[in-house]
């Protein structure tokens, strides 16, 4: 065919037996590194969204104003799609390195600005760089770890974003009590630079990127790969749901601090407590969507998880009814019932996305459905931003916005292909056997 990524050249390998020592030792430490990365990227990831208030009121924003300001920040996805490609190019273990230099020093100048313009351009970049590294190390954990093995390791990735982002939300009221600005958390965030030497050392190459890019394949491979041929026809309605999806992820998972400290009049100590019980027991999605990985298949986990983060985003954002008396419990358990799904969704999502296409441009494809998912969040920010005051406040467009996992979940269930218990190169039809 061809559009066909050219892999006659080299043959893939067979991977060595698991139990075998100097295996499992290079898959401990792939792990590893790689829950590192994720942490420190989390916790970066995490201080938009924990910070909102806080940020609004130092820039004087409204409800719209801030919503501008993230929807702004979006763009970074174009950064981060070209970052995608460089690793599909010149390999997953320098953009890795590349980005893990760079987002320290975009913290710390983002932390220094206090005019708004400098401040979004910095965090432009910043996000670019966590976006990149994300996409790297999902595609790096695809491609180190075994066919049994995917799904739980693109579950401990989600775990260890999890743990950073936690983290984030411990301290933020710690802060906000001792009378310290939010910006302390981007300056914490700089001191990443302090683990850059660790990564260096302990980072591989993907075995599966090499073999690639001995047989020519990376060199030549392009977007017509992915969204020519037969791709095309996986390609569609992965970037149709990677929008809608996201465009409800975005405003469910980057308002929820916003609604309880703004709208319901929950105290920062309150909310961190509550996103902090809610976001702990919702880590449990991960293992979670692994499990139903397995044992069902991407498919019904994406679908079924979809359809509960609809459900939990609109019981989060509409409560809690007005004479609730315990409104920290409602929003503890709608936070904990919509994050336990986003979280079994994208584990979900991440193993079908990275086994349906081929090595040569997996990098580029995840960097791709990343740009689609940065225009899902600037169409969400911008609705926000424009809906909020006639429909009566951010929350309601929120709710609104979470249904469209729903339409997502009917296309991913009626147009994705199944991947569970394939060999990658099985899965993105680089050999014979789909």
């Amino acid at each position: 065919m061809a559009d066909a990524v050219n892999t006659a050249a080299v043959a893939p390998s067979a991977p060595a037996a698991v139990g075998e020592p100097s295996t499992a030792r290079a898959i401990r430490r792939t792990l590893t590194v790689t829950f590192a990365m994720l942490f420190y990227q989390g916790f970066t990831m995490a201080i938009n969204g924990i910070a909102a208030p806080w940020i609004a009121k130092s820039f004087q924003l409204a409800e719209s104003g801030i919503a501008r300001v993230y929807a702004w920040i979006s763009f970074a996805a174009i950064g981060a799609l070209i970052l995608s490609r460089f690793a599909d190019r010149v390999g997953r273990r320098r953009v890795l390195l590349w980005c893990m230099a760079a987002t320290p020093l975009c913290a710390l100048a983002a932390a220094a600005s206090t005019a708004l313009p400098l401040f979004i351009i910095f965090e432009i970049c910043l996000y670019a760089f966590i976006a990149a590294t994300i996409a790297s190390s999902v595609v790096l954990l695809a491609e180190a770890l075994p066919t049994e093995q995917r799904a739980r390791g693109q579950s401990l990735g989600g775990f260890a974003m999890g743990v950073g982002g936690g983290l984030c939300v411990l301290l933020m009221p710690i802060l906000d009590g001792a009378g310290y600005s939010w910006r302390w958390l981007l300056v914490l965030s700089g001191a990443g630079l302090l683990g850059l030497p660790m990564v260096m050392r302990m980072i591989p190459e993907s075995a599966h990127w090499e073999r690639a890019a001995a047989s020519g394949a990376t060199r030549t491979a392009g977007f017509s790969v992915a969204f020519g041929g037969r791709y095309r026809r996986r390609a569609v309605p992965l970037t149709i749901c990677a929008l809608l999806t996201n465009m409800a992820f975005a405003a469910a998972t980057s308002w929820g601090y916003f609604h309880a400290v703004s709208v319901v009049g929950l105290s920062a100590a309150a909310t961190s407590t509550m996103i902090l019980v809610g976001g702990g027991v919702s880590m449990l999605g991960f293992p979670l969507g692994a499990a139903t990985c397995e044992r069902f298949g991407r498919v019904p986990t994406v679908v079924i998880s979809a359809l509960l983060v609809a459900t939990g985003s609109v019981f989060f954002y509409w409560g809690p009814p007005a004479r609730c008396t315990f409104p920290a419990g409602w929003l503890g358990a709608g936070f904990c019932w919509f994050m336990t799904a986003v979280n079994a969704a994208t584990v979900g999502g991440n193993s079908a996305a990275t086994e349906l296409f081929p090595t040569a441009v997996r990098g580029t494809v995840i960097g791709w459905f990343a740009l689609v998912t940065a225009v899902g969040s600037v169409l969400a920010q911008g609705a926000i931003a424009l809906l909020a005051q006639p429909l009566g406040g951010l929350s309601v467009v929120v709710g609104y916005l979470a249904l469209l996992t729903i339409p997502s979940a009917c296309i991913f269930g009626m147009f994705v292909d199944e991947t569970r218990g394939l060999t990658l190169e099985v899965a993105a039809s680089e050999v014979a056997g789909e």
